[in-house]
């Protein structure tokens, strides 16, 4: 006998939910890798991730669409390419032979992570990474990108794979008359990032199979050097024009736009870093930058996450570190080449960006870059 209609229902609600298979956890890389085409996946998605099949047809039939047509490269081998061919880098900045192009890896000097980095696309490939500017923390891993698109003064930390492999890197400094012409030759039509303006000049984005592949066409160069002349300019455009496609495309459009406000923001900031000793006057600064005093504290804040005094105290601060691990200079002598009148409130102000009075700091560092490593 079949049940009236409010009979069943009420046999549905009476009726225990039935319990969800298991479904098994994601990391970013392993969401990548699914959503980009892996073999791993292919194979158990039906049978790992059920609920899915069941509820997401359409997701699945476009997956497996791109697999059939062949468009995009397991994510898990360009990875592991990009980790060969990087693995001579040293635990600084290693040169490829590949014009704008370096690599790092393993345990990398304290004093080295605290400075300022020039603007770039710095791309992981083992292990993580964490960027402080301000009081604004970004952390990414061989799932993310980091964009910087001005000179920033920021605090580096960087962290071995789970496995224990060493940290890996490869970065790309950013030219902004490659990218000016790179620009003027895209037709109108091709979508170059969110019209948005951005609150940054720096952040992190998700990687992506064809941004991947451009970075495996440019290191394999190492390998070839004698085409180094001829392909490098080409996939160094093919990297910039991914990126463009990305969220950061307004980033980097940006750079390259002369009269954008952060290509003003960027004479000034030019300018503090050529003359970070000498007093600062906001007034003509902001004259440089063709802006009002408030409109270019307002967007110099947003770019850099610091005030320019600020960013100015980040300079003088790094650049005394220096000359105390580098030179030797005293604590004296330091305070006054980076600016300082007073050696008292520069040892204050030292404290409080790294811990630690100078003279103590500059000994743990020296210390710690004299012990062997383990």
């Amino acid at each position: 006998m079949t049940p009236s209609p409010r009979r069943a229902h009420s046999l549905a609600a009476a009726a225990p939910m039935p319990r969800l298979p298991p479904v098994m956890t994601m990391t970013p890389m392993d969401v990548l890798l699914f959503r980009c085409g892996a073999p791993r996946y292919w194979a158990d998605a039906g049978m790992a991730c059920p609920i899915l099949a069941e509820t997401c047809p359409i997701l699945l039939s476009d997956l497996r669409a791109l697999r059939r047509c062949g468009l995009i490269r397991s994510m898990t081998s360009q990875l592991n390419e990009l980790r060969r061919l990087a693995s001579t880098a040293q635990n600084r900045q290693t040169e490829t032979g590949i014009p704008r192009v370096a690599m790092v890896q393993g345990k990398i000097p304290e004093q080295a992570l605290s400075a300022v980095y020039e603007p770039m696309i710095n791309l992981i490939l083992r292990g993580g990474k964490s960027m402080t500017v301000g009081e604004s923390t970004l952390h990414y891993d061989p799932a993310t990108y980091f964009v910087m698109t001005v000179d920033l003064p920021a605090v580096g930390a960087v962290h071995a794979a789970s496995d224990g492999s060493p940290y890996l890197a490869v970065a790309l400094t950013l030219d902004a008359g490659i990218l000016g012409r790179l620009l003027d030759d895209l037709p109108d039509s091709v979508p170059t990032g969110v019209a948005s303006r951005p609150t940054a000049a720096f952040s992190v984005a998700t990687v992506t199979p064809e941004l991947m592949d451009a970075w495996v066409r440019m290191l394999g160069l190492m390998e070839r050097p004698a085409d180094i002349a001829a392909l490098a300019p080409v996939y160094e455009r093919e990297i910039l024009y991914r990126v463009l496609q990305g969220p950061h495309g307004q980033l980097l459009r940006d750079i390259a736009t002369p009269d954008s406000a952060l290509a003003r923001v960027r004479k000034a900031i030019q300018w503090i870093r050529e003359h970070y000793s000498a007093p600062l006057r906001i007034g003509a600064l902001a004259r440089l930058a063709a802006m009002s005093e408030s409109a270019f504290h307002r967007h110099f804040k947003a770019a850099t996450a610091l005030s320019p005094l600020q960013y100015q105290k980040q300079l003088r601060l790094m650049q005394a570190r220096h000359l105390l691990t580098a030179r030797g200079a005293s604590v004296t002598a330091a305070a006054m080449e980076v600016g300082y009148e007073s050696a008292t409130q520069f040892s204050r102000e030292y404290a409080r960006a790294f811990g630690l009075p100078p003279s103590q700091d500059a000994s743990r560092l020296l210390a710690a870059f004299r012990a062997p490593s383990a």
